[in-house]
């Protein structure tokens, strides 16, 4: 629980984000992307894959993908009932499948294979929207140019009155007004972790959770007072 009495689930949001990530840094100093990587281009793929799934079905799937297609012009040339196929268990494989080649044949054509660093370029790439930007400009090249939206930062900056927003991108706008910008990265990261480990989406562990005191919605899921 917060230590800082004076902070209360009823202060304004930019007085009691501070806290709450000082909180959920110390209780996960390891948060970080899930999604395993090496290189900015496996991120991007990774990231491409993990929509409407879960980062866990995509770890298993990307080992055997990259060893098959090592690089941006491998993917590119890839056969495209191949690469459905290796990918499959995903969900929405042919779709993933076209964003993925059509995306790394621009990187070939455009970027000589390389993963461009600003999201001006990466948002030309198909399959690319400000989400899986900011995952690639944040976790490979450190670059906090906005803040990643999934779906535990949406239900968590609700829960938490960080926005009254449901649009992601709005949501993002918020987040980054309340934010200082060197933190945009990390917020993401805690606010993931914390989502996956306490605050479920059907039933948050309230009486478990170290900024309960700090979030306007915890007496609705629990006795916290």
């Amino acid at each position: 629980m917060s230590d800082t009495p004076e902070l209360n689930r009823t202060a304004p949001a930019a007085a009691r984000l501070p806290e709450i990530l000082r909180l959920l840094h110390a209780e996960y100093p390891d948060a970080a992307c899930a999604l395993d990587h090496r290189s900015a281009l496996e991120l991007l793929v990774a990231t491409i894959l993990s929509a409407q799934c879960t980062d866990e079905r995509v770890n298993k799937v990307t080992p055997a993908l990259f060893a098959r297609y090592p690089d941006a012009l491998a993917l590119a040339e890839a056969d495209r009932t191949e690469l459905e196929e290796m990918i499959h268990s995903t969900g929405f494989y042919r779709n993933k499948a076209k964003n993925i080649q059509e995306a790394c044949r621009r990187l070939v054509t455009v970027y000589d294979g390389q993963v461009p660093a600003n999201m001006a370029d990466l948002l030309t790439l198909p399959g690319v929207a400000r989400k899986t930007a900011n995952v690639v400009l944040g976790t490979s090249y450190r670059i906090a140019d906005g803040v990643v939206v999934d779906t535990h930062v949406k239900r968590l900056s609700e829960r938490l009155g960080l926005t009254a927003q449901s649009d992601p991108e709005k949501i993002e706008r918020d987040l980054m007004a309340l934010a200082p910008q060197d933190d945009w990265i990390d917020l993401s990261h805690l606010l993931i972790f914390h989502g996956r480990r306490v605050c479920d989406a059907r039933k948050p562990k309230c009486s478990a959770c170290v900024i309960a005191d700090l979030c306007p919605s915890a007496p609705r899921y629990s006795d916290v007072g």
